[in-house]
């Protein structure tokens, strides 16, 4: 749906040329939604706005649906655009206009007759929940309500890609969580591919598919989170599933991960049997990421010269289970 091709975005400042997106390739998948995970000054917005061509890469190229934006004249691109809705962080609605008024507005700019107008915004209004906000003013609402009229009026279009800019930084958790739910509600019922920044790993475990971890520019990881789950050393399983250890100054330390059913397997106890293990449990967690119930624990295996280390990876492996030894 999406292709990232060896990307650059550089600006030129008095001093030195800084390299905003250095050499980023990626994939997005049709109906997949795709967070890219980084601090602020990673290159994520840039990124994004390169997505859509509001920023112009500097060198490679992004195809959109087979069509390579960087290659379309002016009328085209903004044709193009159309297809392609954006959410904001701090909403940018027009607070002159009613909640109504706000999510017709690009309808209006693409010259859509005002009947058909109306339908459509009835439509997303109740789509989002706010039809008893319509006449409302944004003024008058919270800013949850906010970010869902910024979401009908990103719809307005029919797009086939929705791109959300720290959609959910400005919101308090609960609401963070209601409106998570909402853009993945969308995403089921619509097929909507979404692609969303943002620096809480929180909002990549609740709702993405696959994700990539950006720093000073560059993409560090990638890939669907299933399968980084399972990849030993994954700083971005790491990250969306941290592990908070006791310390130990005894045993072999090694983390388990677990996805899909394995996560309520008793791997432990038929390790500890069919081995003649000992182990101590140091920490872990269980999470649902990507639709899927997963878990890291991290033990100690103590008396070390009664196991091979080998052994241990392949009893594990044999059950669907990856190690990581610390």
């Amino acid at each position: 749906m999406i292709v990232v091709d060896h990307v650059t975005k550089t600006y030129a400042t008095k001093t030195a040329e800084v390299r905003a997106v250095d050499d980023v390739s990626l994939t997005v998948e049709a109906g997949e939604i795709f967070g890219i995970l980084g601090r602020s000054g990673a290159g994520k917005t840039t990124l994004l706005r390169c997505l859509n061509l509001l920023e112009r890469p500097t060198s490679g190229t992004i195809t959109i649906a087979g069509t390579d934006f960087a290659a379309l004249s002016a009328s085209e691109l903004r044709r193009a655009r159309q297809k392609i809705g954006m959410i904001f962080q701090h909403f940018n609605l027009l607070n002159a206009r009613t909640v109504a008024d706000n999510v017709a507005f690009p309808l209006e700019v693409a010259g859509v007759p005002k009947a058909e107008r109306s339908t459509r915004v009835a439509e997303l209004l109740e789509l989002v929940g706010l039809t008893d906000r319509a006449g409302s003013y944004p003024s008058q609402l919270s800013g949850g309500q906010k970010q869902r009229v910024g979401i009908a009026r990103a719809l307005a279009s029919h797009p086939t890609v929705l791109l959300c800019d720290e959609a959910t930084s400005a919101l308090d958790p609960a609401t963070t969580e209601q409106i998570l739910d909402l853009i993945k509600d969308i995403n089921l019922k619509m097929g909507l591919t979404v692609v969303l920044i943002t620096h809480e790993s929180e909002v990549v475990r609740r709702i993405c598919d696959s994700a990539v971890l950006m720093e000073d520019g560059r993409v560090v990881e990638q890939g669907h989170l299933i399968d980084l789950m399972r990849t030993p050393g994954s700083r971005l399983a790491e990250l969306l599933l941290p592990i908070n250890a006791a310390p130990t100054e005894t045993g072999r330390v090694l983390t388990l991960s677990f996805a899909h059913d394995d996560a309520d397997a008793p791997v432990l106890s038929h390790l500890v049997r069919d081995l003649g293990i000992d182990l101590n449990i140091l920490g872990g967690s269980v999470e649902i990421v990507a639709g899927h119930k997963v878990g890291r624990l991290k033990v100690a295996l103590t008396h070390p010269d009664s196991f091979e280390e080998h052994e241990v990876e392949r009893y594990l492996a044999e059950r669907g289970v990856a190690v990581s030894w610390a």
